[in-house]
């Protein structure tokens, strides 16, 4: 191993910055070359490589997104598209590649392995926190942060005009982003996709809150939810724009809504996220070293552990049920 390559994928997340820090300086600390790919897998084909040294690095710690850039590619889904890309590494030397990125990254990484047996190494980024076998992923910390802050500004102006407040978070399909916020912000309803919530029982406890004198209310809503709150066809109508529109013809209430959206992906990355993308990402490359492919890198109990990406990918990331209901418990 002497020259390696290293990208960014899909959705940018906090602390991807910090994670292509820790590859490159340990990585040259190890002696090898490596190679920034610009546009993720779309840069992979188009040969966009950078050489890069610790200078390239210097001062990205703090900074969101990704200074590698990222992007999805449907050139990279098909077979034509990862030969591509495979003859880029090997015209200019790339004996393995690390890839930041969330499933979907690693489904192209997984591919690169079983078509070429190219060494690639994964490292979980991606704010949903909806990957297998690590405990946590990069950005998932400091979105969670984001949302916590915005629930903060958003009781104010709740409480002062007595409003039922609707927040969207993100999270694809699944709930992780939007349970852990709403317990840390003290949200009176927390809606996820792995818990399907009647819209009576919203309102019945709206309905309680307010008959014991609560002021305001705020309920939190993950993007991956049903239809179950649907008030029209228009299958694009936002679930928070569904709920509330419901909420607010069947109790009277004043109801806004709040879709925080990119919002989450961005700003500077927490303490945590830092210091995960670190371990992760020197973690990556000594695995690299020692002769592994396939491998995803994870954080589980403080330890970094290392997993097939295959495994990874065929397993699902279940949702702790005791944390769903003290959430539950404590919003009464």
């Amino acid at each position: 191993m002497k020259k390696i390559g290293v990208l960014t994928s899909g959705g940018d997340s906090p602390g991807m910055n910090a994670a292509v820090r820790a590859v490159v300086r340990t990585a040259i600390y190890h002696e090898l070359e490596v190679i920034g790919i610009r546009h993720g897998y779309a840069g992979l084909m188009q040969g966009d490589f950078l050489l890069m040294d610790r200078s390239s690095v210097a001062d990205i710690i703090h900074r969101g997104g990704t200074i590698l850039l990222s992007a999805r590619s449907q050139e990279f889904r098909t077979p034509e598209g990862r030969q591509r890309a495979y003859l880029q590494m090997k015209k200019v030397g790339i004996d393995g590649l690390i890839v930041i990125g969330g499933d979907g990254s690693f489904r192209g990484a997984q591919k690169l392995v079983e078509e070429f047996e190219f060494p690639v190494i994964g490292v979980p980024g991606t704010i949903d926190n909806d990957i297998a076998c690590t405990d946590y992923s990069i950005g998932y910390d400091t979105a969670m942060n984001t949302i916590i802050d915005a629930i903060n500004k958003v009781r104010d102006t709740a409480t002062s005009h007595e409003r039922t407040f609707v927040v969207e978070t993100m999270g694809r399909n699944a709930g992780f982003l939007t349970l852990m916020s709403g317990l840390a912000g003290g949200a009176e309803s927390i809606l996820i996709p792995e818990k399907p919530t009647a819209v009576e029982d919203i309102i019945a406890k709206l309905k309680h809150g307010f008959s014991r004198g609560k002021l305001h209310s705020i309920i939190l809503v993950a993007e991956g939810i049903g239809t179950e709150f649907k008030t029209n066809r228009d299958v694009h109508e936002s679930p928070a724009f569904s709920l509330s529109k419901r909420i607010q013809d069947e109790t009277g209430l004043e109801t806004r809504v709040i879709i925080l959206g990119h919002l989450q992906r961005g700003g500077s990355p927490t303490a945590l996220d830092r210091i995960l993308a670190s371990r992760l990402g020197a973690n990556a490359v000594e695995l690299l070293i020692q002769g592994e492919a396939g491998k995803m890198v994870g954080m589980v109990h403080d330890d970094v552990v290392a997993v097939d990406i295959e495994y990874a990918l065929s397993q699902k990331k279940e949702l702790n049920e005791d944390i769903y209901n003290l959430a539950n418990i404590l919003s009464l």
